[in-house]
């Protein structure tokens, strides 16, 4: 087993250095307006004048700082700083705090509403910029968002956060990250990424309110998100707590598996820890429920209709990497380090792009590869795929 691991930190190593970050600093690099474009087509025409999504652009910013952390190449940081000068320069909204969902191709806001989910990724971007420039100015705004989020979002009657404001600050009535999800006051991809924002944030800012909030988010997981009967997450709920969907997501059980375990290792809590590595590896059993033959691992399945949707998207393929690798290094079960390989196998066979650079979107069960959404855009960011990378090169030892 340790030289398959060996093997395979060598091909990531390739993968993010040859492939990955090249095609973000080749071919997306927007020397007209600034910062990075928003948008090629999965036949790969780009669209210059595509409108910038905030969380495209923290994404960008958060995977060069990462990159340049792990190898300590000055020429990452320079990329992630033209991501980070355009964010300050165009994304935060002066007047109210906060940052804009949207901006058209020259800058000038399109959609200006604070979806939390994307202040809580400025916020997991920052702070990764700050661990490599020790930028203040950087570590300052990512304390901001918090203030900001913790002021507005946090439900201090039935715990959790709302999910999205206007411009000034009021809660909206659609609520809504994209048309494909409910309109509920909480989700569980919010949750999950706000977990994943103060957990970056904490490592560098031991401030006693965000280890109060950051241990209260891992208990929500525990006591709300988590299913205690299937131990898949629920994915939407009133404000009340109501569970609002049947579906699995199988990406998101195996993401939050090994992120809340990272959380609590960071908070430091030895209680919390036991607690969450016990679940954790029940999460990522739960998620195998859908890893297929060739080693890969379909979107959802709604519980209700036990309709399945069998497309395997790009990043649930990188998160069960992670996830699988991560059961694998709490139990000692060479199974879960096996599913991890037999993935990486399927990726490099299906979702690799290696004639255009990146990742395609997605592939269906009978292997066609999805054209008709993005190569990159709004959504199809170098994070998932660039952070399972980086995280298996930290976590697999020479």
């Amino acid at each position: 087993m340790k030289y398959e691991l060996l093997q395979l930190k060598q091909e990531l190593k390739e993968e993010l250095t040859h492939n990955i970050l090249p095609f973000w600093m080749d071919k997306m690099i927007d020397d007209i307006n600034g910062g990075y474009y928003g948008q090629m087509t999965g036949r790969n025409q780009l669209i210059s004048n595509a409108p910038k999504g905030g969380i495209l652009n923290a994404r960008i910013m958060w995977t060069f700082s990462s990159a340049a952390l792990y190898f300590n190449i000055p020429l990452y940081t320079q990329y992630a700083k033209r991501a980070k000068d355009y964010a300050f320069q165009y994304f935060f909204d002066t007047e109210n705090g906060g940052t804009y969902w949207m901006l058209n191709a020259d800058g000038s806001p399109v959609d200006t509403k604070k979806q939390i989910y994307s202040q809580a990724f400025f916020i997991y971007a920052l702070v990764e910029y700050y661990r490599v420039t020790n930028d203040a100015a950087c570590l300052d705004k990512a304390i901001d968002l918090f203030r900001l989020i913790e002021k507005y979002s946090f439900d201090a009657t039935q715990n959790g956060y709302f999910e999205a404001y206007s411009k000034e600050w009021v809660l909206l009535e659609d609520l809504r990250l994209s048309e494909k999800d409910a309109n509920e006051k909480k989700t569980m991809n919010t949750h999950l990424h706000i977990l994943e924002a103060y957990t970056n944030l904490y490592r560098i800012w031991k401030n006693e309110e965000l280890a109060k909030q950051l241990k209260n988010l891992i208990d929500i997981f525990l006591n709300k998100i988590i299913n205690s009967k299937t131990y898949h997450l629920d994915l939407f709920f009133d404000e009340n707590w109501n569970c609002k969907s049947t579906l699995f997501s199988y990406g998101h059980d195996i993401e939050a598996a090994w992120l809340l375990e990272e959380a609590a290792v960071v908070l430091g809590n030895a209680d919390v820890l036991k607690t969450v590595r016990d679940v954790a590896l029940k999460v990522a059993d739960a998620a195998a429920e859908g890893i297929q033959s060739n080693g890969s691992i379909v979107n959802e399945k709604n519980s209700a209709t036990g309709h399945v949707d069998t497309n395997c998207d790009w990043w649930p393929q990188a998160e069960a990497m992670v996830g699988f690798f991560s059961a694998y290094e709490l139990s000692k079960n060479e199974t879960y380090a096996m599913k991890t390989l037999a993935t990486w196998e399927f990726i490099k066979a299906n979702i690799i792009d290696t004639e255009d650079g990146e990742w395609h979107w997605s592939v269906s069960s009978t292997g066609k590869v999805d054209n008709n959404n993005d190569k990159a855009g709004f959504w199809k960011c170098p994070y998932h795929n660039g952070r399972m990378c980086l995280e298996l090169m930290h976590r697999i030892h020479d």
